[in-house]
């Protein structure tokens, strides 16, 4: 597998050292987070992620969220390129669509990318990927992870420090708002005030905070644990004003949080992962409530630690002692109801 360097491998024969029944197989869910690529050494398409949802949960549709590039248009104007993303992702849910796959469907959403630093010059490339997405496009996802540390950033993408606060990027941000799409926000903890900003300057505009809100525990962090935990805490009170803003509960399956559970010599169960997420989940879910939380899978990125099954067994045991209600919003509804899938 390639990729960079907070990328873990994927060892299929390590993830079957792990095996566990289905905990409440019935309870319906909306797998708001995962993404499909083809990259050198690393293929997951539509097959692989059927075989992860039939490993037991009842996954009911998908959205997907960019494609890392993938499936690009090769040639024509760069600002273009990236709906080519959307035209594969087009087919894949009309293949999902004509029931030869099963109930489920994937694919249901389309979060693309675009470059919201053109400013208002992105409105024709939010049309072309509204126009080639057959009704599922429901808005970008532009990533704006950036740290002093160049060791943690992905050399696949170079966000500028305090893209948020840039004019060209909110014109692009307005335009989005303009023909009622949404923002997928990826960046680390120590960002977050400047989504709160954001979000702030923009309170029609629906926004959902990616994977726990970027949480870091390696590198320099590895040794900062506590003032991490104080910052992102407050960090995450204060976003959790914002009305318009949501999270997704995940992403922390990565290298990035540091829970290093990728490096038993067994794949963790889903009472490890439970413990190691709840201080954070909890946090969350306490701040924004279950009407504005989803749990993602962020498949195939957190397949390095953990399989399908096991992960979404981790999140119901985090939900244990919700109401039947508030277990609907957190493993479907909110997902639905932000997405606008029916």
């Amino acid at each position: 597998m390639s990729g960079h360097q907070h990328q873990i491998p994927i060892r299929e024969d390590w993830l079957a050292t792990t095996s566990e029944a289905i905990l409440d197989p019935g309870q319906r869910i909306i797998d708001p987070h995962h993404h499909l690529w083809e990259r050198a050494g690393w293929r997951y398409l539509l097959d692989e992620m059927l075989a992860d949802i039939r490993s037991g949960h009842d996954v009911r549709a998908t959205v997907l969220v960019q494609s890392s590039r993938s499936f690009s248009r090769a040639a024509g104007p760069e600002a273009m390129r990236p709906v080519g993303e959307t035209e594969f992702a087009a087919g894949v849910a009309a293949m999902c669509d004509s029931g030869l796959y099963g109930d489920v469907r994937v694919c249901a959403g389309i979060v693309s990318q675009a470059n919201l630093m053109l400013g208002a010059a992105v409105r024709p490339v939010l049309e072309a990927h509204a126009a080639a997405a057959g009704g599922r496009f429901r808005g970008i996802r532009h990533i704006a992870c950036w740290d002093p540390d160049p060791g943690l950033l992905n050399p696949a993408y170079a966000p500028p420090e305090r893209m948020l606060e840039r004019e060209d990027f909110r014109q692009g941000i307005a335009v989005l708002g303009e023909m009622g799409l949404s923002f997928d926000a990826w960046l680390y903890f120590h960002q977050i005030p400047e989504l709160t900003a954001l979000a702030r300057a923009f309170p029609q505009l629906p926004i959902v905070l990616n994977h726990c809100g970027g949480v870091l525990g390696i590198g320099r962090y590895a040794q900062m644990r506590e003032e991490v935990w104080t910052r992102w805490q407050a960090a995450i009170a204060e976003l959790a004003t914002c009305p318009n803003v949501m999270v997704k509960l995940g992403g922390l399956g990565m290298r990035l949080p540091g829970f290093g559970l990728e490096e038993g010599a067994t794949a963790p169960d889903s009472v490890t992962l439970a413990a190691a997420w709840r201080p954070w989940i909890e946090e969350i879910i306490t701040r924004f409530g279950p009407a504005r939380c989803m749990f993602e899978s962020n498949f195939p990125v957190d397949k390095g630690g953990f399989s399908y099954a096991v992960g979404w067994n981790a999140f119901k045991r985090l939900a244990a002692g919700a109401s039947a209600e508030e277990k609907d919003a957190l493993f479907w509804g909110s997902a639905a109801r932000f997405y606008r899938l029916g």
